[in-house]
């Protein structure tokens, strides 16, 4: 029975997928990776609804059409924490689309409770100034 790795993609729901290692790539059959993330392997590149990256990596992909999970997250410019050993694979969001929201210059909505427990919204508080202080203690 061939391994199964639990690959986790923000806008997808958690998908279990067979894999296989070889050497230090971590494969995953195209089929799997579209069922996992959205992202097809076409003969253009990852294509995405109307959207398709070119795969510029000719390593990215094996002649049997698995990819390298790797370098699969490098061609859409997206971080990957891999865990083999856990059979964990976590894909994160592209740096360009994190900064998406910064250009708009609005914090995105939060609620938190103050030292009372009343909850607060930032979206009460839009069109005054505000005094947000956070701590952590790592």
């Amino acid at each position: 029975m061939p391994e199964v790795l639990t690959l986790l993609d923000g806008s997808q729901a958690a998908t279990d997928v067979p894999f296989a290692v070889d050497g230090d790539r971590v494969l995953l059959s195209a089929g799997d990776i579209a069922r996992g993330t959205g992202w097809h392997l076409k003969p253009e590149g990852l294509c995405r609804d109307d959207v398709c990256v070119p795969l510029r990596d000719p390593e990215a992909a094996t002649a049997d059409g698995r990819l390298d999970l790797a370098r699969f997250a490098a061609a859409l410019h997206r971080p990957l924490a891999l865990d083999v050993a856990e059979s964990a694979a976590f894909l994160g969001t592209a740096a360009a689309e994190r900064a998406e929201p910064l250009h708009s210059l609005h914090a995105p909505d939060f609620t938190l409770p103050d030292l009372d427990g009343r909850m607060h919204s930032l979206h009460e508080h839009r069109g005054k100034k505000v005094l947000l202080v956070a701590y952590a203690s790592w």
